[in-house]
């Protein structure tokens, strides 16, 4: 994409991509549209073209010094294609397969990998697996940075798939006032206002509101999000700067799904719903709540040292009360299926510390860099579901999904109480450091050292066990010469493991090492951006059940997991003065799991261009396109090992998306999206045994005023 309108697709070193960090000078701080990244620090001009990036990471690396792949979803993308949800972004993403498995639960993969890193503000935010529930919001975000690969060495625990860093929208000195309303299909309406202003010359706020409420042509579906954000930035002496954000969302869904559709029969063939067709009660409802609040303390030692404190505070509260229908139906008469009611309760609370140092040293006549510190993550995991039993209101004999309008008996959710209550520490330290060894060719090398602990129980399931890794990192990066550089690394994760082997042991951790090597390109003085990129990246001892084992005494050894290889092509930038554009296009081959191998695709291409019309003054039309070859799930049939094996398939197919804007004049402007433009019907994802139909053809209009 443009570096106007779309993903500034810019690699950055995964040893520096952890922690929101960097000095910014003063003077930087306060003008009119700076933007901080996790790891990009640049202008935001009026064309959008970050023209000087920099890192800003904990080794002050720029893109062209970092020897990893980063992407970045800039706010303009987000704007102009009402890329309003963290789902809508990773799907606009290189590399990045999104699985809605439903409504409100998502997966997302990267190399055949789940990602379970996730940043806001750097933050890291540990987590068991990558199952993200009420979509996020990214009303109150500047940015969004994927970071593919490892990232083992700041963020500990986790796979060899990708970071995803949500970066908040930052104070401005200069007031600013923006306002949007926009309506689309089903009902879909959204308001978003966004103020900023300084209290004086070394102090500024910014606040931002939003409310969304939609239906959905999922039958019965709707949702009511509403999303409260404040952020302070101070200047405290000429060496020290601080800074606080709030976040506040609350998402209500009713009729979510839990579960989804059959995607066969009884007597093996596909299924084929209408699009709008849900198992969703009218009763069942999931509402989530989400309260973050960021604290950090940045102080400059000298001029090339700088000490950095943060903290998080992190709480999600869940609660549900839902409705799973399961079974195969006939085909002639579309019964057989089976409703299951459920009361699920979750909380959870984070409070995460991290500091650190980084800065200069000379060497045999060159300067070097060099970032050490620590960190540590507290973890509070709290569910609970509930059943019904005994009125024989919890399993339904369900009727024909094609004519059901969500009627079902409300059950009685006091059975059957089970749940988890689990605490977690991760604790680990670091260093890193890029050493120059000429001009042209740089090292860089690091260690991080891990501790994890778990305590409490699962659902019937004991889970206390301690952790401890080792990870280590190594990159190097050759200048061919001001425009072109050839770069290698490999990094390392681990995934602590409650499973017992037949000794009653416990297995080691997961380990997951990436490797890559590439070559990067500005061109255009520096206005477009190019990467070729291959990665490899394996998985081993992961927990596999041993043939034989009792169901209430399941006994486990560590296997080689998904191996992947493949290789990336990204361009991005500005072709001319009206012509933007971004090109992906990935290639992923997996070992090891035949399952996730059939459900990934292995070849993506992703597109987006924009065009500015020289014969109209503030018109602009623009496209984006993703596709993916086809994909399917081999199951077997119910619990009939005896009986052939079901294939569910989805072609290959590519979403068409357009938009327009107009600049009215210069504070208002109007804008028109148009998705799914060729109405293809797919299913969102076979990652599970259950799958539901992406949306059809829609559209929105939104208008926008700013001061």
């Amino acid at each position: 994409m443009s570096s106007t309108k779309f993903l500034r697709l810019s690699q950055l070193s995964l040893v520096t991509s952890a922690l929101l960090s960097g000095h910014a000078l003063a003077e930087q701080q306060k003008e009119e549209q700076a933007i901080e990244k996790i790891a990009v620090y640049g202008q935001h001009h009026k064309n959008y073209i970050t023209e000087e990036a920099q890192s800003a990471t904990k080794l002050g690396l720029t893109i062209k010094e970092t020897p990893q792949s980063i992407s970045v979803v800039s706010r303009a993308l987000m704007d102009d294609f009402s890329l309003d949800n963290l789902n809508a972004v990773l799907e606009s993403t290189p590399g990045v397969t999104v699985e809605q498995i439903e409504t409100d639960r998502t997966y997302f993969k990267a190399r055949g990998f789940e990602i379970t890193n996730f940043q806001v503000n750097g933050m890291g935010m540990p987590q068991d697996n990558g199952s993200i529930q009420g979509t996020l919001d990214t009303s109150i975000f500047d940015s969004v940075e994927i970071v593919r690969g490892a990232n083992g060495l700041m963020t500990g625990a986790g796979n060899p798939s990708a970071t995803v860093n949500m970066v908040l929208k930052r104070p401005t000195y200069q007031t600013q006032v923006n306002a949007s309303v926009s309506y689309g299909s089903w009902d879909n309406k959204r308001l978003e206002l966004d103020a900023s202003t300084a209290i004086n010359e070394n102090h500024a706020v910014r606040a931002v509101f939003t409310k969304h409420k939609t239906e959905s042509y999922l039958d019965r579906y709707e949702q009511d999000k509403t999303i409260y954000y404040l952020a302070y930035e101070g200047q405290l002496t000429d060496s020290t700067v601080v800074t606080a954000n709030y976040v506040n969302q609350k998402k209500d869904a009713d009729s979510p799904l839990w579960g989804a559709l059959p995607l066969y029969y009884s007597d093996g063939t596909a299924t084929n719903f209408d699009t709008s067709t849900s198992t969703a009660s009218d009763w069942s409802y999931w509402n989530n709540t989400t309260e973050q609040l960021f604290l950090s303390i940045e102080q400059a030692i000298t001029n090339t040292w700088f000490l950095k404190a943060s903290y998080a505070h992190l709480e999600n509260e869940q609660d549900s009360e839902l409705f799973y229908v399961y079974g195969t139906p006939d085909r002639e008469t579309g019964l057989g299926l089976t409703g299951y009611a459920s009361e699920y309760d979750h909380k959870d609370k984070h409070d995460i510390l991290d500091i650190y140092a980084t800065g200069k040293f000379d060497l045999f006549g060159m300067e070097h860099d060099l970032s050490f510190g620590v960190n540590q993550a507290d973890i509070d995991y709290k569910d609970k579901s509930l059943y019904d039993y005994t009125t024989g209101n919890g399993f339904p004999a369900m009727p024909e999904l094609g004519g059901w309008n969500g009627v079902a008996p409300v059950p009685t959710l006091t059975d059957g109480l089970t749940g988890a209550d689990i605490t977690s520490r991760q604790r680990s330290a670091y260093i890193s450091t890029r050493i120059r060894a000429t001009d042209a060719f740089s090292i860089l090398a690091g260690v991080s050292q891990v501790n994890w602990e778990t305590e409490g129980e699962s659902y019937g399931k004991a889970k206390d066990k301690d952790s401890e890794q080792t990870v280590p990192y190594f990159g190097a990066v050759y200048d061919i010469n001001e425009s072109l550089s050839t770069y290698a690394s490999y990094t390392e994760t681990f995934v602590p493991q409650t499973e017992r082997d037949i000794n009653g042991d416990y297995l080691d951790p997961i380990t997951g090492k990436s490797s890559e090597i590439g070559v990067k390109a500005q061109l255009l003085d520096d206005n477009l951006f190019v990467t070729l990129a291959y990665f490899d990246a394996k998985q081993e001892g992961l927990a596999v059940a041993v043939p034989g084992s009792l169901p209430d005494d399941t006994r486990y050894y560590g296997a080689d997991g998904i191996n992947s290889d493949g290789f990336e092509v990204e361009l991005s930038g500005q072709i001319n003065d009206t012509l933007s554009a971004s090109f992906s296009y990935s290639n992923l081959n997996i070992d090891g799991d035949d399952l996730v191998k059939d459900y990934t695709p292995e070849n993506q291409f992703k597109l987006a261009v924009t065009h500015k019309v020289p014969e109209v003054d503030g018109l602009t039309f623009g496209l984006n396109y993703q596709w993916q070859d086809d994909t399917k799930r081999v199951q077997v049939r119910d619990a009939d090992t005896n009986a052939p094996l079901i294939t569910t398939t989805q072609d290959a197919y590519g979403l068409l998306n357009l938009m327009a804007t107009y600049d009215i004049n210069d504070n208002v402007s109007v804008n028109l999206n148009i998705n799914n433009v060729t109405n293809e019907k797919y299913l969102h994802s076979l990652f599970w045994a259950q799958g539901y139909y992406g949306a059809p053809r829609n559209y929105s209009v939104s208008f926008n005023w700013q001061l």
